[in-house]
């Protein structure tokens, strides 16, 4: 484990440089799809400028939420100050900011929800691979399988043997990234978002079994509600395309592809 490295005699956390990573390389993957569908390539970045800072606030107050016996002590640093975020509040966080960010410049639809799934299943995957280097928490429970590992110098350390869940995760969302990927110019609007939703909820659902967190609601955690409703809206999302005529794309053309129409200005 490297929770941190020597860069010129600055030391960077290991995990920041991974989630930096994981944002660029969400960029590129999306400037690339911008510039096959004829967008302003420089949407990308917008877009995820848009996404981390709707992803961090949002994180930060579900955090807060969560803990508020211990944040309600220092409200101001629980929200300015030291670790603490939360997955799911970062992703409603940064869905609500790029959907705001859509909505003002008047291309929110399904065109540009299929343009951004592959770029955010690759994003969360080498966000993952941070989890792995720098021994976070995010591991799973005790194991007797070949490929468990301790953390012994993570920043959360154990010298127990567990599930390396963020590598079943990274290889996981990986695989969805290239899936969808390589569907995108084969299904029709909202089918490549309704498949990110259900398979990215399903990935999340069933790795929290075996990972540490405590359960909340019928036996589960906070993450598999939340990857739940993931499910759930993903499945019914594809029943209702199904029901419209099926997923692929009418005439095998580029349906998510579709642009998105600009505002005018």
């Amino acid at each position: 484990m490297q929770p941190e490295i020597d860069l010129l005699g600055l030391p960077l956390k290991t995990f920041g440089l991974m989630f930096a990573l994981g944002f660029l390389a969400a960029g590129a993957v999306l400037s690339r799809r911008l510039k096959e569908t004829g967008q302003p390539v420089d949407w990308a970045y917008e877009l995820i400028f848009v996404a981390l800072a709707g992803g961090l606030i949002g994180s930060r107050l579900a955090w807060v939420f969560q803990n508020w016996d211990e944040a309600s002590d220092d409200l101001v640093d629980a929200l300015f100050g030291g670790s603490g975020l939360v997955w799911y509040g970062g992703a409603i966080g940064g869905a609500l900011f790029v959907c705001a960010w859509a909505w003002r410049r008047g291309v929110l639809n399904l065109s540009l929800l299929d343009l951004c799934a592959p770029a955010l299943a690759l994003g969360y995957a080498i966000g993952r691979i941070g989890c792995q280097i720098s021994g976070d928490g995010d591991y799973g429970q005790p194991t007797d399988l070949p490929w468990g590992m301790p953390y012994p110098d993570g920043t959360v350390p154990t010298t127990d043997d567990v599930h390396p869940t963020p590598i079943y995760e990274t290889v996981a969302m990986g695989l969805l990234a290239w899936a969808l990927w390589t569907l995108r110019d084969r299904v029709r609007p909202g089918a490549i978002f309704a498949l990110y939703l259900l398979f990215g909820g399903l990935e999340r659902f069933l790795v929290e079994f075996i990972r540490r967190n405590d359960s909340v609601l019928l036996g589960l955690t906070t993450a598999q509600v939340e990857s739940f409703v993931m499910m759930v809206a993903g499945l019914v999302w594809i029943v209702v395309l199904l029901r419209g005529g099926g997923l692929r794309a009418a005439g095998g053309g580029a349906a998510s592809g579709a642009r998105p129409r600009p505002a005018t200005t």
